[in-house]
């Protein structure tokens, strides 16, 4: 520990004598500083000890005294020492009573010790303080180091934990604490996850100090990584403020978790060659060789249904536009999914919405990949993730946190799209479209492939962010046709008979579509229009006067029906 007033006291060498504030000589001292100016304040940063002689000041003036030891207590003065026997051969009484009222401590310097000799023994033991600081954190180093070797990012958080006496948490891509020590601080870090997400939005490396739940500690946090993303963070609290040696254990662990981090990077890579190989041999309708190829890193995915994920990338302009036409013609079911469908799951991790809300152009897609990998680690299943250029292809466990953690993410984009968009910023950056296939297995997985391709086409052409083939089929083709071109047609189509009822001669149009609703039933279409049956034949004569076409032709039936569903979606 740094040197305290109370071991330069009992230094035998030094001879010194507490005059006043004897109750607070355990306070640290960071250096010592000899100074005969009237007001020293100026020069001094606090944690010092002051030696004087009283050379220019009037230390028998009581009021004099009281000024000068206010204005040294508050620039953070630790101690006062006062040589006897150069210019006062005891410290005057105003002095005393000054250091004694304001609670400074205040010793007294015999004449035989120099104050080089003060300055030698606190600078002494400073260095030893710190040498003792330093071989402490090397020996933390050591340990963490082995903890890590043996015992992989858990065994390293314990051993930091001890070190820094107090507690550790590790959060993944997404935000989400995967692992603490000791165990009883895992709700504390979960307590932390915003201020994580907060952290993790900035340039790397970065790091932080709050305030723990509760103001039960002091939590420093660090990214991990070397990437402009941050693949990892490390929580840190404490009672109090760390030491050296502390501070050198939480480098270290710093130090030792990017390793890891960097380590495990490569592997991934290596993971996602031989994921993209299984993926193409599934695809070229080759489920043995797949399942060979997979061995035990994938092979388990390939024993149960599962679901493909296409996702990729698109014009912000052009999603927004399409977000117009949706909403003019919802999607049907986008909103409550078939049964057994994505959304149905239990949810995914906490910090998928903050990371979907946060990611900006192209970084949606790695957020979409960190969100479903760090979802399938901590539920300890298998997913595969193979990225292609702007489109991401993810093979995940039908049911799973990979997939629910999906539409979670979907759902907090599709929320940020709905939002206003600042007008500086419309235009600027890319959105994500997602199609998901039906649960299929390895015989089906081309056709499950197509499947998320169309659930994509649709998702992009109608600006959703996630679109499930399933929904495509319980849902209405009308929606998947209502575009600009279906509707120039619809109005094409239809826009004599609009003219002809401007008119005033009829309601032709209403007329068309109760006959077609009743599926050419003349009583019934009749009766809902409140008109006889004979008036709704004449209506229907015209309209085939008038269009140029028959209505016996069931081609022509469904056109008219398609344009008037489409004019009245619009």
């Amino acid at each position: 520990m740094p040197p305290t007033l109370a071991s330069l006291v009992h230094h035998s060498a030094l001879k010194l004598t507490v005059r006043a504030g004897e109750d607070r000589l355990d306070v640290p001292v960071r250096w010592v500083h000899a100074s005969e100016l009237a007001d020293p304040v100026p020069y001094m940063e606090g944690g010092e000890l002051l030696l004087i002689t009283a050379l220019k000041l009037d230390a028998e003036d009581p009021e004099a005294m009281l000024r000068y030891v206010r204005r040294l207590v508050g620039a953070g003065v630790v101690g006062l020492g006062f040589a006897v026997g150069v210019h006062y051969e005891d410290i005057p009484k105003a002095l005393v009573d000054a250091a004694g009222q304001e609670g400074l401590p205040l010793l007294e310097v015999p004449r035989r010790t120099p104050f080089l000799a003060i300055s030698k023994a606190v600078s002494a033991a400073l260095a030893a303080d710190q040498y003792r600081a330093v071989t402490a954190g090397f020996a933390a180093q050591r340990e963490l180091t082995r903890q890590a070797l043996t015992a992989g990012p858990e065994g390293l958080l314990g051993a930091l934990a001890t070190q820094v006496d107090g507690w550790a948490a590790l959060y993944d891509a997404s935000g989400t604490v995967v692992a603490t020590a000791p165990e009883w601080a895992g709700r504390r870090a979960a307590r932390l996850i915003t201020d994580v997400d907060r952290l993790r939005q900035r340039p790397a490396p970065a790091s932080s100090v709050v305030a723990g739940p509760e103001n039960e500690d002091r939590v420093e946090l660090h990214t991990l990584g070397t990437g402009r993303r941050p693949r990892a963070a490390l929580a840190v609290g404490t009672a109090a403020a760390l030491g050296t040696a502390e501070r050198y254990a939480v480098h270290s662990a710093i130090a030792l978790l990017t390793l890891t981090t960097e380590r495990s990077r490569s592997l991934y890579a290596a993971e996602q060659r031989v994921g993209a190989a299984v993926l193409r041999m599934l695809l070229a309708g080759e489920p043995d060789h797949a399942r060979a190829v997979a061995g035990d890193l994938y092979g388990g995915l390939l024993d149960a249904p599962f679901r493909i994920i296409v996702a990729e990338s698109v014009s912000a302009s052009a999603a927004r536009a399409h977000a117009d036409a949706r909403a003019r013609v919802p999607l049907a079911h986008t909103s409550t999914p078939a049964s057994g469908s994505a959304r149905t799951t239990s949810p995914a991790s906490p910090g998928a919405t903050a990371l979907a809300a946060t990611a900006d152009g192209g970084d949606r897609l790695d957020g979409l990949a960190e969100t479903v990998e760090s979802a399938a680690a901590r539920s300890g299943e298998a997913v595969l993730v193979v990225p292609e250029g702007e489109r991401l292809v993810v093979l995940a466990a039908d049911g799973g946190a990979a997939v629910a953690a999906c539409a979670e993410y979907a759902a907090a984009l599709e929320a940020g799209r709905a939002a206003p968009v600042p007008e500086q910023s419309a235009g600027d950056d890319d959105e994500l479209v997602v199609g998901l296939s039906a649960p299929s297995g390895p015989i089906a997985a081309a056709a499950a492939y197509k499947h998320a391709e169309q659930a994509l086409s649709v998702a992009r052409r109608r600006g959703r962010v996630l679109v499930e083939h399933d929904q495509l089929a319980a849902g209405s083709v009308l929606p998947l046709l209502a575009d600009d071109a279906v509707k120039a047609f619809a109005d094409g189509l239809l826009r004599p008979l609009y003219e002809h009822d401007a008119t005033g001669r009829g309601d032709l149009v209403a007329s068309l579509r109760a006959w077609l609703s009743r599926h050419g039933q003349w009583d019934a279409a009749a009766a809902d229009l409140g008109v006889h049956r004979h008036t709704l034949r004449y209506r229907m004569r015209r309209v085939e006067e008038i269009l140029g076409r028959s209505l016996d032709d069931p081609d022509t039936r469904m056109d008219l029906w398609l344009a008037l569903k489409t004019m009245s979606a619009d």
